[in-house]
């Protein structure tokens, strides 16, 4: 029997040495990979930067796509059907981490212009795996959360949603997590455009970690010299290629990473190796994970008396202690044409879970913050 064949793409994590017992598997950089590549595949394990459409399956003997990533707009859905090929992504591998930055960047926000948390409002549109731990961090941490989902408003009623207008009327951060679809009845492609922004509330704050094109960069451009106070942003239009001046202005400008922690890097691949074992039938990989992920460069227990700091300073020093997110801006605002360096060789980054915080002098009501966001307390008060 001829030897299943997989192309993947080389930035996969923790891949290399899983599926050579069982298949032939050529590793090639994501971008490059060509319809000569996968012409004798019989599965691509993809990221991002691989197209998969008619141009580079037709003629293939591909059966299976799986992409390590939540977003899946790079697969050519519509032609995989028609072809018959089975494609699928790997939904909430990296919504913790994504919690984790969403976190870290509002409440650097926070501390950094003196704000407290509880008197503000969160308005989170899109509310799948990503957006719901996203608002249920902003709740521990006692901020006021709006949600705009209207594909589940649509299937569960209105009652638990905000309309778009009184969501962006009403919150002083306003964060995106949806897919990109151009398509009715739910497209999101410049959602986030001149009206998006005209709506929003004076002198807040837009994040986007979602795809770059969901934000119009002209019209942000213009918002935060008329409108916001901000803005926080992951993904860009034209990436890697992030627009010089939207970049250098972001509050917060980070080299699409937000979902990059180790741990999510290790969902994603685990999800690429199961589905393959699952439509092959190799039963021997159906439960495979990493048998380790490496340990994070800074102490995973670590202490904090909060003595005669702010609620909003120990929280701070928590989550900036998991995850230096001005690293991140500062290397890509130094360096915006390492882009993709930056992502493929990104530092081990571990989600809040992995910390153990030792109190002291920390007040019960900041210890349920800090355990609600997702750290482990070892108090000694």
């Amino acid at each position: 029997m001829q030897r299943l064949k997989i192309i993947a793409d080389d930035k996969i994590p923790f891949l290399k040495g899983v599926m050579e017992p069982y298949a032939d598997i050529i590793y090639l950089p994501g971008a490059k990979i060509s319809a000569g590549d996968v012409k004798d595949a019989d599965a691509i394990f993809t990221r991002t930067r691989t197209r998969c459409d008619e141009s580079l399956l037709k003629n293939s003997r591909v059966k299976l796509i799986a992409t390590a990533t939540i977003g899946y707009d790079h697969i050519d859905t519509d032609y995989c059907d028609t072809a018959g090929i089975r494609w699928v992504n790997a939904p909430g591998c990296n919504s913790w981490s994504v919690q984790q930055y969403i976190t870290t960047a509002i409440v650097s926000l926070a501390y950094q212009r003196g704000l407290r948390l509880p008197e503000l409002t969160l308005g989170v549109i899109g509310v799948g795996n990503v957006g719901s731990k996203v608002a249920r961090a902003a709740e521990a941490l006692g901020m006021r959360v709006l949600l705009n989902d209207p594909p589940r408003a649509d299937q569960e009623g209105t009652e638990a949603f905000t309309p778009l207008d009184r969501l962006l009327a009403g919150s002083d951060i306003v964060t995106c997590h949806t897919p990109l679809t151009k398509e009715a009845p739910y497209p999101t492609y410049h959602l986030a455009s001149g009206e998006f922004f005209n709506r929003m509330k004076d002198g807040s704050v837009f994040i986007n970690t979602s795809r770059g094109p969901v934000t119009d960069t002209e019209a942000l451009k213009l918002a935060v010299k008329t409108k916001l106070s901000g803005y926080i942003l992951d993904v860009w239009e034209g990436e890697p290629l992030p627009d010089p001046s939207l970049l250098a202005d972001a509050y917060i400008g980070t080299p699409h990473i937000a979902g990059y922690s180790s741990d999510g890097k290790a969902n994603g691949t685990a999800a690429c190796v199961h589905e393959f074992c699952s439509f092959f039938g190799l039963d021997v990989l159906k439960d495979w994970y990493p048998e380790s992920i490496p340990p994070p460069p800074m102490p995973t227990t670590f202490s904090i008396d909060g003595a005669g700091k702010s609620n909003e300073q120990i929280i701070y020093e928590a989550v900036t202690h998991t995850y230096p997110i001005r690293e991140d801006n500062d290397r890509l605002k130094k360096s915006p044409e390492t882009f993709e360096e930056q992502r493929g060789g990104y530092w081990i980054r571990r989600e809040f879970k992995n910390f153990t915080i030792k109190s002291k002098n920390i007040d019960i009501a900041v210890l349920k913050s800090l355990n609600g966001i997702g750290f482990k307390i070892d108090s000694d008060d």
